[in-house]
């Protein structure tokens, strides 16, 4: 017979460790599928100052491989395999993979939104050297320093709100002539002094010798081309939910984020969405980490109404 895991957790981010934590500590067979490294997106960070217990900040690869060895040390398997499939309503529930098809009893999603970028060809390259996707996560790096927000929704002005009290110097670059985002998120930015509107601009470029120093802007109305002097980029264009595989098994909120409330339980019994990946307020590897143990009570909760 197949062997079939209490629960299977597809991600090895902070959401998807605490949860294997949980899980395994409170005896359940625990399985953590991984694409590629522990920690998720934290493994993009240089440091995390941010995460409790940490007085002097963090590597995110080194917090992601911690929190891995601590779900193992209880028993945690993980296994580095691409999910290719998923049947969520299967009993029981069949992922697929690209090292096989694996059986669970329950699944927990934990893969995750990817920051949109702006597709420049360079971005990449400074990314951890100046450029940005989270203005909460890495804006103590910018104090008193010159910074760029590019875009113009909730997001952007959020991030912009965060860097005005850290930065001497926010320039807010936006495509249009005008925000998007709500009246209450950029009332504030419109009194603060150390914010810049740079309308109908869009960046066009990054430059600097090992890490940006200016960007490239470009008129989006004339072409014409300008350079600015800063020493970061935060990108705030939206984020995109890692959703694809569950797509017409989940209910999806607008946005395509998986929705789950603080119970983490979604629409489908025994499916369980932590971190990133669910409807939220707010993004963070601390509310990720605390998503995943809330995971576990219901996973214990599900299987245990299973059993009786």
């Amino acid at each position: 017979m197949e062997h079939v895991y209490d629960t299977v957790i597809i991600g090895g981010g902070p959401g998807g460790y605490a949860a294997a934590l949980y899980c395994a500590r409170a005896g359940l067979d625990t399985l953590v599928l991984e694409m590629m490294t522990p920690g998720g997106q934290m493994c993009t960070t240089e440091r995390i100052d941010n995460y409790p217990g940490f007085d002097e900040g963090v590597d995110g690869m080194e917090l992601g491989m911690r929190m891995q060895k601590g779900a193992e040390r209880f028993g945690a398997k993980t296994e580095y395999a691409e999910v290719t499939a998923l049947d969520l309503a299967a009993e029981p529930k069949r992922v697929e993979t690209s090292a096989g098809a694996v059986l669970a009893r329950t699944v927990i999603l934990a893969t995750g939104a990817s920051p949109r970028e702006l597709g420049l060809p360079e971005e990449a390259q400074y990314r951890g050297r100046g450029v940005s996707y989270c203005a909460t996560c890495d804006g103590m790096f910018y104090r008193g320093k010159t910074v760029a927000v590019a875009g113009g929704g909730n997001s952007a002005a959020e991030d912009a709100r965060v860097l005005s009290k850290l930065c001497t110097q926010v320039y807010v670059i936006h495509r249009r002539d005008a925000l998007r985002a709500s009246r209450a998120e950029a009332a504030p930015l419109e009194k603060a002094e150390n914010v810049t509107f740079l309308w109908n601009r869009r960046v066009a470029g990054i430059r600097g010798e090992g890490k940006l120093s200016s960007l490239v802007l470009q008129d989006t109305k004339t072409g014409e081309e300008s350079e600015l002097a800063v020493d970061g980029l935060f990108v705030a264009i939206g984020r995109v939910p890692n959703t694809a595989l569950a797509k017409g098994q989940l209910e999806l909120d607008a946005y395509g984020y998986v929705k789950a409330d603080e119970t983490t339980r979604t629409s489908v019994p025994g499916v369980f969405a932590v971190g990133d990946v669910r409807t939220k307020p707010l993004r963070q590897v601390c509310t990720a980490a605390a998503d995943g143990a809330v995971a576990s009570k219901f996973v214990e909760e599900y299987l245990s109404t299973r059993e009786n």
